[in-house]
Parts: C-alpha cells; structure tokens; sequence
C-alpha cells in the first residue's frame, strides 16, 4: 500500500467530505499506523486486507479529507464492512479515538454515496422496525405462531431456508424466541429493599427496543437486583430508542432526534444515574456529548446526560453488595460484548460480579477480543462475514467444556444462540450476566436454571 505516514498539504485541494461534522482531521492525525490494531480487527483477521484495517480505513478518511480521494463505491465498501466493535481502541497505544472518526464518516457515506435500492429498502425495513417495541411487537404475533405450531422447526429442517436471499435467512436465523408475556411491561417504580446501611439512590433504567420485547426476563431480573441491593429504580414511560443502530449505520439526524428524547425523559424522572444493561446502547448514550456538540439547545444536557450513564456492571460495584451471594455451581464461559469492553472499557467489572457468585467457574476463552459478528445489524447487512465471526467465537466457547454462555448485550445473545443451532448445539443455554447475579441473589437452583433456559431457546 502507499506509504502511510506521507501527508500533503490540505490547501492543495478541498476536502471530499462536507462541512457538517467530517472525521476530525486532529484525530486522524493521532494515528501512526503503527499496526497494532491489524491483529484486534475481525475484518483484517478475516480477509488480510490493509483497506479492510483500522488504520485502512483512517488512511482512506485522511486520503477524503484532503481531497485525494474520493467518496466513491470503494470507499462505501470498505467502511461498510467495518463492524463498529472498537477493538482497535484497545490495541491502539497511541490512543487514536477510531469510534469517533467512524461515526463522523458514516453520515458522510450516506449523504454521498448513493446505495443499491435492494439495499436501501432492507435498511428502511430495519430501521422501520428495530427502533420501535410497539412495532415490534406487532410483529412477533405471527413469529409467535410461527414458532409454537412448530412451523419454524419444520421450515428449518426442510432446508427451505436456504432459498431465502442471505439478508432474509440471516433474519431468520436470528428470531429470538417469542416470549409468553409479549406485552407486558415494567413497573415505573420500583422501590429498593430496605437497608440499615446504605441510603437508596434513584437510578433510571433503560428498557431497550429488542431487550424490552424479547428479552424483558433480562430486564425484570436487572430490575431485582438493582432493588435488592438497595436502588430505588425508575422506568420512564416516555423513553424512546437510543439511537445506537442508526448512529451505527449513519442515520445521524435520526439518531440525534431519538437522543433528544431520550435526554428529555431521563431528565423529567429526575434520576442520580443511568442504568443500561445493553452493551450497544450504553456505548452509545455515553457519546450523546459528542453527537449533539453544535446543538446549542442540547450539548450541555447531552453531557450532563451522559455522564449519569452507567452499565449495570458499574453500578453493582459503585457500593458494597447488600444482599448475599447463594452458591451456583456451574461452569460458565463469558463473552465480552465489543461495546461494553472496548467502546466503554468495561472488563473487569463483569468477572469481578460473576466471580463473587460462590460457586460459579468463570471460564476465559480464546480470542476473547475478536468480536462474535453482532455488532448491532452487521450480521443482517453482511451475513457471511458475521456467520464466520460467529462460527469462530462459539467454536472458542464450547471449547471450555461451559455448561453455560454469557454475556451483556441481546445482539450478542441472538448471534450466539444461531451459532450454536448451527452446530447443533442449541440446547446450550445462553444467559445475560445480570440473570445469574439475580439467580444467586434469590438462591435458585443451578440445574433447573439451566434446563429452563435450554427448553424456552431451542426453537
């Protein structure tokens, strides 16, 4: 490739990139291309490809903003094929803030680079109904029957799945199981448990879009601990999307208006912090200063906002437990959801939950920082890279020999249970970290834990 650290004068020529938000050219800068990130990148990893690299894609930006290239098909490919997991961050030493330049370039994309119409009109499907719980769960009414009448399972066994188009299987393949109380909802207020030795603190809890449709047992059970170690939990009513799909996809105005009213409603309940247990949405709603930062109506209460955020795993360890730990003898391998260990950089704090449990092995596992192909509606808009991102992260966990598999984020969850079906291993159970905080809080049994999970997820 041409030699990286060459820069020409910006004067020479006007940047391809607009004047609205363009990747920072002092943060492309940061970046001395010293390959460090190759190895953490699941694209490089993947292909080898320098263009398909971090410090790739930094070289394209830095080519755009002085004028020398393009936005042009090429360049869509290559940042469309980045995956978002920030991996790069961690590996970088130069402490070169990618998420940034990413997430500015991106808008530039779409505003630019027209797309296929097959390709925009299977976007506007996802972004018609991602964001959205009550369409959602319109939607899982016919998925419901779909699944409960065994269609599902035939359909699959038929082979007839391979005749979708990849984006349509890759949906499939990832339906979450429809749960029972589809429409039932948290409680506003929940009020902590009693304690002589800590005053409640008020926290406001995030719902989710997926979470809070098809993963709601993972907010019930986050609502339980936050209350038994003696939070005082509000769910705001009017809380909207969080904007982390479209912010991931370059939707920024759509983005930003879902942020505004996201600020709006935490604001309005009048909370000490922000509990997130979505790994996606955390990384995102801790960046509302940067996406609002020439709003001069938002910018402040975008920071103020962001600072209250907190993933649930920070908000356990900020005091001491108030309720003790009940044995859970099993042997679990956890998954480091992208957002949460390198966009956020949480790590520890999850190990240090999950081995205060008595009882319960915590396994590591290989290539733990090689993202699993998630990454929000990656492993729908590029299948077959997320296919072997996936295939490679459940082969390294089923590898520890784990009665179980962890983790904190439900694109993560979704993408290890189709792993899973796909080496036909689906009666592995899949948990949230949050579910086995809450197991031992209540002292459940470990074994009929496991078997309730593994039936209600084989679909």
């Amino acid at each position: 490739m041409p030699h990286l650290t060459q820069i020409a004068d910006p004067a020479l020529k006007p940047s391809s990139f607009d004047a609205h938000n363009p990747p920072s050219k002092e943060l492309l800068s940061d970046c001395v291309h010293c390959g460090f990130c190759l190895p953490a990148c699941p694209t490089y990893v993947l292909w080898g490809e320098e263009m398909d690299s971090p410090r790739g894609r930094i070289y394209m930006m830095a080519k755009a903003s002085q004028g020398e290239a393009t936005l042009d098909l090429r360049f869509k490919k290559h940042m469309d094929n980045c995956l978002g997991c920030m991996a790069c961050m961690t590996a970088c030493p130069s402490g070169v803030q990618y998420n940034k330049l990413i997430e500015d370039t991106r808008p530039q994309v779409e505003r630019h680079i027209p797309r296929t119409t097959s390709d925009s009109l299977f976007r506007k499907l996802l972004f018609a109904t991602f964001p959205h719980p009550s369409r959602l769960r319109v939607l899982a009414l016919p998925m419901l029957v779909y699944q409960r009448t065994g269609l599902q399972k035939l359909f699959r066994s038929s082979g007839l799945h391979k005749l979708l188009p990849k984006r349509f299987a890759a949906m499939e393949a990832l339906l979450p199981t429809v749960p029972n109380s589809l429409f039932h909802s948290l409680p506003q207020t929940t009020s902590a448990v009693s304690s002589t030795t800590t005053p409640a603190i008020r926290v406001g809890m995030l719902a989710g879009c997926v979470q809070q449709v098809f993963f709601q047992h993972v907010n019930e059970a986050t609502l339980r601990v936050l209350s038994a170690e003696g939070y005082e939990v509000v769910v705001p009513e009017q809380q909207s999307c969080c904007g982390a799909l479209m912010s991931h996809c370059g939707l920024e105005e759509d983005a930003h208006e879902m942020a505004r009213k996201m600020i709006a409603a935490f604001e309005a309940a009048k909370v000490d912090y922000i509990v997130i247990n979505a790994a996606g949405c955390g990384s995102t709603m801790k960046e509302y200063g940067h996406f609002l930062r020439d709003d001069p109506a938002w910018a402040e209460r975008a920071k103020a906002f962001s600072a209250k955020c907190r993933d649930v795993s920070e908000i356990l360890l900020a005091r001491p437990s108030q309720q003790p730990r009940h044995p859970l003898p099993l042997r679990i391998a956890y998954q480091d959801a992208c957002h949460l260990r390198h966009a956020q950089g949480i790590h520890a704090e999850p190990r240090t939950l999950l081995r205060n449990i008595p009882e319960l092995e915590v396994a590591e596992i290989a290539e733990a920082n090689l993202c699993c192909g998630s990454a929000g509606v990656y492993n729908m808009l590029s299948p077959d890279a997320a296919n072997e991102l996936g295939d490679r992260k459940v082969s390294n966990l089923i590898s520890t020999r784990a009665e179980a598999l962890i983790s904190a984020n439900p694109g993560c969850l979704l993408q290890l249970q189709a792993g899973l079906r796909r080496r036909g291993l689906a009666e592995i159970p899949t948990f949230h970290m949050v579910e086995l905080i809450d197991a031992s809080i209540r002292g459940l049994d470990a074994q009929q834990l496991l078997h309730n999970r593994s039936h209600s997820t084989v679909n």
